[in-house]
This record gives C-alpha cells, structure tokens and sequence, in this order.
C-alpha cells in the first residue's frame, strides 16, 4: 500500500544559526529509510504526469519504483538515461515547478520529493561506486561546445555516448560554467560538479579551459580550420544588468555575478586571496531571484551582521524558489518588499554609504501576469549600507554574436535557434540554454542541450 502521509519526509539541514556563518551545504539529504519511505508515497499513475513536468523526460516513476524495493543502482541507471547531471539537478532544480507542479499527490497535499530522492539516488551511486563510464568507439565525427555549463555539458555528454569526438571550450579556468561560478557550495558542493565533469571526460569529452571563443578562436575557424563539422553554442548569459541610477559606479557596488564569481571560483573570502572582496557591515542586495538569494546568503556567510534582500514587488512575486527564499528568512536575511533603489550614495572616499529607496504599491498586472509596481508618492527613505549587489537579471554573452557573421539574434541578444532542433542561422551551428533564452534554470538549459545534441546527430548522420 502507498504511503499517503500528505507531506514529504522533511529535509534535514544544518541549523539556520550555525550555516549562517559556514559555507558548508545546508541540505544534508534524505537518509535510506527516509528515501524509501518518501518514495511509498509515489502513486505510480499509469499517465506519469511528472514526466511531462520534466524538460529532460527522466522516467521519474520508474526510478522511484526502484527506490521502494532498494534497487538503488538502478533506479541511477534510469536517471542517467535522460540526465547527465543527476547530483546537481536533485540540488538546484525548481522541481516545484516543474515535475513535482504535475505530481498527483500535490493535489490534496504536498508532491511526492522528486527532487529529494533523485538527489539521494545519485549521492549514493557516487559514494558508492568509483566506476566511471566508458568510452564509446569513435563515430569519426567532430563536434565543437562552446561553454561548459549546463547545456555545453549535456549535450556534449549525449553526443559523446553516440560516439562523436567532442571538444568543450571553456573561457574561465574550470569547467563547470554556472555551476561553479554562480551557485554558492552551501547549494552546490564543487566536489559534485567535478566528479560529472570527470565522468564526461572518461567519456572521451575534451575540455579546452582559458579558451574564449570569438578572441582566441571564432566559430568559423573552428569548423573551416580545426576540422568541427558542427557546433553548439552554449555560452550563457553573463551580461549583468545594472539599474543606470546614479552611484552605480561607486566602490562596493557589484553586479551578482561578479561578487558569486569572486566568492565561488575565486575563493575571494580566503585570506590573501588574489581576487579580494569587500567585507561590509551591512549589504544590501537589489533582485528578488535565485541569484539574489544566493548573493545575499553568501555576504552573510562573508561576516555582514545585516543583509537586505530589496525587491520592488511582493512576497507573492518573489521569483526565487520557495526552499531558497524559506532558508534566507531562517538564517535571518531582511526582506524590504515593494522597495525600490533611486541612488546610491557615497562617501569622501568614493565608497557606499546607503542607498536612496522609494516604497511601491501594487498597480495593474504586467505584460507577464504580475501586478505592476507603482511609486507611493513622498516615500522616500534611506537604506544604510557599504555595499549594493545588484541582481536584477543577465544578458546573453555578446561576444560570439559580435564575432560570428550571419548569426541571427533577437533584440534581447539571445541568439535566434529553430525550436526544436537548436539550430541557428548558420548551417552546422546549434545553440541552447541561457544564450538563447537569456539567465534561466540548469534543467531548462540541460533539455536545450539534449534537443541540440538530437539534432546535431541527425545532421550528421544524413
């Protein structure tokens, strides 16, 4: 008989006051008894609604079947079919979202903990077993990816399992793209990521770090000179955003991504690192998503005895996943909603002194569905802190489409691909995942880079 306990076997975690000070994952994962009782509350619905939840198809009720009889090893087996990242996806996806919006059980209680058990799934082969995966003979084909994150790596992995030779350029000095450089160790151990990217390159993958494509190399000369009969492009979105009000230029303001690559790559918190960061007193973080949740919990994590996550719409707005903004309140981190930055204000010396706010009201929805901000009139306040994170969103790299002639983008800079084969203007060349869509979720862009790789073998193979 199923379990039909209405709520999900809770997580345990480290405790909000002790985290709060330590990098260390805050999610400790489910023990056995606990992913197989979770898994009993898995209906097995003969329409598996869940799967059509999930961008990369991962046939979650077979391999929670699994979990119920102990069979482990192959319930990873399953996973593995459809997701070359399945550590990683069992930590940061928006499951609720996605396979778990579509879960029968959700209907009269919570859903059934996908994520939570596709996370103990792969913790468990990776703890338990050192084998990494074969290297398929080779089809006598090359395909070049440029970018290592998330789409570069699981379109490269699904191409490397179909035999092509497969080159990943990565501009930074480690593989991984996002996954290293832009979610905090406290949501994504490192250690994960480089035992995924180990298995792709016993795969046969090669990974070129240090190489920016579109400087040191440009698309055509990898197909005309290096011998690449095709390419996908995945080389996100690493654009920051700024709000162009005044004071933006002052010390001690970063953009998102600048401060999480200079804590996460760089280790910026280390004494004498080569790449210091600021450590300030009170922070004060501008965005309302999953990378505000991570700046703002990292400068906590840095000594900051107050951080302010400013958002200019609701807590029903809030786009940043439940779990994320739960463990922010927990760990104390401030929420000055229907807020709004007008100025940054500096000091003699040219660093952050505060910053000028106005409150706002919600209006008229959107062109998306959400109630539009509206500024309350004579509102105006202070915010006092010495240093802003600004963390209202990314835009597609420029510098291949600046590079690569005849390759169609869109006016937001995403490049310009056929829906369901990747393909770009250019003939032989794919893209997927945030330089298409612009800054998204890791699973949106793994299913981008499964359609490319798709695609690129049909191409191939004519």
């Amino acid at each position: 008989m199923p379990n039909m306990n209405p709520k999900k076997n809770p997580m345990p975690s480290q405790d909000a006051q002790v985290r709060s000070r330590n990098f260390g994952e805050v999610a400790l994962g489910y023990t056995e008894a606990m992913a197989i009782d979770e898994a009993e509350r898995c209906l097995n619905c003969k329409n598996m609604p869940c799967v059509s939840g999930c961008p990369v198809g991962i046939a979650i009720p077979s391999f929670i079947q699994k979990v119920k009889t102990g069979e482990f090893e192959e319930a990873y087996r399953i996973i593995s079919e459809s997701s070359s990242l399945p550590a990683v996806c069992g930590r940061v996806c928006p499951q609720e979202t996605q396979c778990e919006s579509k879960c029968v059980r959700g209907i009269k209680g919570e859903p059934v903990g996908i994520g939570r058990l596709e996370r103990y799934v792969a913790d468990r082969h990776n703890a338990e077993s050192q084998k990494l995966p074969a290297r398929v003979p080779s089809n006598g084909h090359k395909v070049a990816v440029i970018g290592s994150g998330p789409s570069g790596l699981t379109c490269a992995g699904d191409l490397a399992r179909k035999g092509y030779e497969v080159t990943v350029f990565e501009a930074l000095h480690t593989a991984g793209g996002v996954l290293v450089y832009g979610i905090p160790e406290f949501r994504l151990p490192k250690e994960i990521v480089a035992r995924e990217i180990d298995a792709l390159r016993a795969m046969g993958v090669d990974i070129e770090v240090n190489t920016v494509v579109g400087k040191t190399v440009s698309v055509e000369e990898l197909m005309r000179e290096q011998g690449f009969e095709a390419v996908f492009i995945g080389s996100g979105a690493g654009l920051p955003r700024f709000m162009n009000i005044p004071g933006e230029n002052l010390k001690g303001v970063y953009s998102a991504n600048e401060f999480l690559t200079r804590v996460n790559l760089m280790k910026a918190y280390l004494p004498g690192s080569a790449t210091p960061i600021r450590h300030a007193r009170r922070v004060a973080v501008v965005g309302g998503g999953n990378v505000a949740m991570d700046a703002a919990r990292s400068a906590l994590r840095l000594g900051a005895e107050e951080v302010s996550i400013v958002y200019r719409r609701s807590l029903e707005e809030l786009p940043a996943r439940h779990e994320e903004v739960e463990h922010a309140m927990e760990e104390g981190i401030q929420f000055r909603l229907l807020t709004n930055p007008t100025e940054i204000l500096g000091d003699e010396s040219g660093f952050v002194r505060g910053m000028t706010c106005l409150r706002m009201e919600l209006g008229e929805p959107d062109a998306s569905g959400r109630r539009s901000p509206v500024e309350v009139p004579g509102s105006e306040f202070l915010l006092e802190c010495d240093c802003v994170i600004m963390a209202i969103g990314t835009s597609p790299n420029p510098l291949i489409k600046s590079t690569t002639e005849g390759l169609e983008v869109n006016r937001r800079g995403g490049i310009v691909v056929e829906e369901n084969t990747g393909k770009t203007s250019l003939d032989g060349v794919y893209a997927g995942g945030d330089a298409v869509t612009g800054a998204a979720t890791v699973i949106l862009a793994m299913g981008a880079g499964k359609t490319a790789a798709k695609a690129i073998d049909e191409y191939l193979s004519k």
